[in-house]
């Protein structure tokens, strides 16, 4: 073999992985691999963000939408520090991402150099996973296992330093094959117990979400309620992982669930929990179902929990049956059970009905802008396959609440609640399938904290559509405030510029929306334009807080 710098060993490898999309903001410190992707320019698109932050973001919600691990590339110091958000995003979301950092040169380590960080410390507590490589000859090597620890077990990110002088460094290595993915699946004996549960149930209920899910584990999951008759409930900003428009699907349990389907989960006399922790946000804060025992009170209710990963199992509830097991593993061997006793055709009914009043609930009935209306419209004039992608705050709930999934992967939230994450999920979204109608939701704060990335929307001409619900406030913190301390409103007041003037300066159309019976007309024409010229559209509905 003729000898490689190091930047083109780890571009080569990546290419050799089946990368196709990358997220950077380049940096001297790796120009080397900059290099490596000008010579695959023609198979590797290397997108190129406004702020590290969206660099992590982008490459976790792609990572989402696509199943396969997002990719990264940030510059040393200040720019791993801009992308520290999307790999705490990344942990807290299961996702598999690899983060490339540049690093100063190795016989400066150690000097607090030029934007000299130590990446094993900065993000040892949230990455998954921490690499350094110190000579080129050991690239593939390295990249080998940072892509395995990325996708297995329980998913998550990994970093990956990379001195400046390593990259310029000759090597004449070989590239090594990509890690296979493996499925975990069910022990037998802990499956023949709870099938057994399963058998002789009379009120079970599924929780799905979490880590592990694919398109294969939607189906099963939907093959499996319809032959248990069983109802399925959506853990936080999971709702994607069943059609929302299934006779059995009925509801979320995350931020402001329905009282009706926290009563009944808590009386279920079997929970089979598929994939998700059973965290904070899903439980109300450990609220909904007490810590550590599950069902405290109760010598006939059980608590079966599948995750990818063993050390989730009991980690905080205590269950009666802890499975280590891929969803799409667990529900495929679970479509081969026999039915159940017990019939619950009148809970899955009674449920649904529930959360069907749930969702068409009227809201906000004296504002001049009613978004219940608003996400009533979109839910009968969105394609099947549309993504919403959204980031935290109040308006995010209207994403949540007011939208209905059809099919996996199309609801792109972070569960860590992160602001600034709706804009550069749409376009990683976006990029990932151009075919598919793409919304993000916003609210005026959320928006603010990466509204620039819509360049980079206009940049590669995607035609994402951006949703900004401005009630000039930090709502969510306001209503805190409020609620905790009466009358004491301080620093969430927001003084914000005109979204859709902004809009139009970056290259995109912008719609304002200050009457509900506004909205359908400006959506139609943001669609259209969509449509037509390839680019962004975004439309700023005012809101009273």
């Amino acid at each position: 073999m003729k000898p490689r710098i190091g930047g083109h060993i780890l571009v080569d490898g990546l290419k050799n992985y089946g990368v196709t999309t990358v997220f950077n903001v380049p940096g001297e410190s790796f120009l080397a691999a900059l290099d490596g992707f000008y010579m695959h320019s023609d198979s590797i698109n290397l997108v190129t963000c406004r702020q590290e932050g969206g660099v992590t973001y982008m490459a976790e919600a792609y990572a989402k939408a696509t199943g396969n691990p997002g990719v990264a590339f940030v510059t040393r110091g200040p720019g791993a520090s801009n992308a520290m958000i999307g790999i705490h995003t990344a942990f807290q979301d299961s996702t598999p991402l690899l983060l490339f950092i540049g690093q100063v040169s190795r016989q400066d380590l150690g000097r607090e150099a030029f934007q000299e960080l130590d990446y094993n410390e900065v993000f040892g507590g949230v990455a998954k996973k921490t690499f350094s490589i110190e000579r080129a000859d050991q690239i593939p090597e390295v990249l080998r296992e940072a892509w395995s620890a990325a996708i297995s077990d329980r998913p998550g990110p990994v970093t990956i330093s990379l001195p400046e002088d390593m990259l310029r460094e000759e090597s004449t290595v070989d590239d090594l094959p990509k890690p296979d993915f493996l499925e975990h699946q069910p022990d037998e004996e802990k499956f023949t117990h709870f099938a057994e549960l399963l058998q002789h149930s009379k009120h079970p209920v599924l929780l799905s979400g979490g880590a592990g899910w694919s398109g294969e584990a939607s189906k099963f999951l939907t093959e499996f309620s319809e032959r248990q008759n069983i109802p399925v409930i959506a853990s936080f900003r999971r709702q994607d992982t069943i059609d929302n428009h299934h006779p059995n699907f009925v509801g979320e349990l995350g931020l402001k669930p329905n009282p009706k389907l926290v009563e009944y989960a808590q009386s279920a006399d079997l929970f089979i929990a598929v994939g998700p922790r059973i965290g904070d946000i899903t439980t109300s804060g450990y609220t909904v179902f007490p810590v550590p025992d599950f069902f405290p009170d109760s010598l006939n209710r059980r608590l079966v929990h599948i995750h990818v990963d063993n050390s989730e199992l009991g980690r905080v509830y205590k269950p009666d049956i802890g499975i280590q097991s891929h969803p799409a593993a667990f529900l495929r061997k679970a479509l081969d059970l026999p039915k159940r006793i017990h019939s619950t055709s009148a809970d899955c009914i009674r449920l649904r009905r529930e959360y069907e009043e749930f969702v068409a609930e009227p809201r906000n009935l004296s504002s001049s802008v009613r978004m219940d209306r608003i996400t009533e419209w979109l839910r009968s004039v969105l394609p099947q396959d549309f993504i919403v992608a959204s980031g935290a705050g109040n308006c995010s709930v209207w994403a949540q609440r007011g939208m209905q999934f059809r099919r996996y992967p199309s609801q792109l939230a972070p569960t860590n609640g992160s602001m600034g994450y709706g804009v550069p999920a749409g376009i990683a979204a976006k990029l990932a399938h151009r075919d598919r109608v793409v919304l993000s939701f916003n609210g005026d704060g959320c928006f603010q904290m990466n509204g620039q990335e819509i360049a980079t929307a206009v940049q590669y001409r995607l035609g994402v559509i951006f949703l900004v619900i401005n009630n000039n406030s930090l709502g969510t913190i306001r209503s805190h405030q409020e609620h905790h301390y009466p009358r004491h409103v301080v620093a969430t007041d927001l003084l914000n510029p005109d979204f859709a003037a902004l809009a139009v300066a970056y290259g995109a159309v912008g719609e304002t929306v200050e009457k509900t019976d506004e909205f359908q007309a400006a959506f139609e024409r943001a669609m259209a334009w969509c449509e037509r010229e390839s680019l962004p559209a975004l439309i700023e509905v005012k809101i009273d807080y």
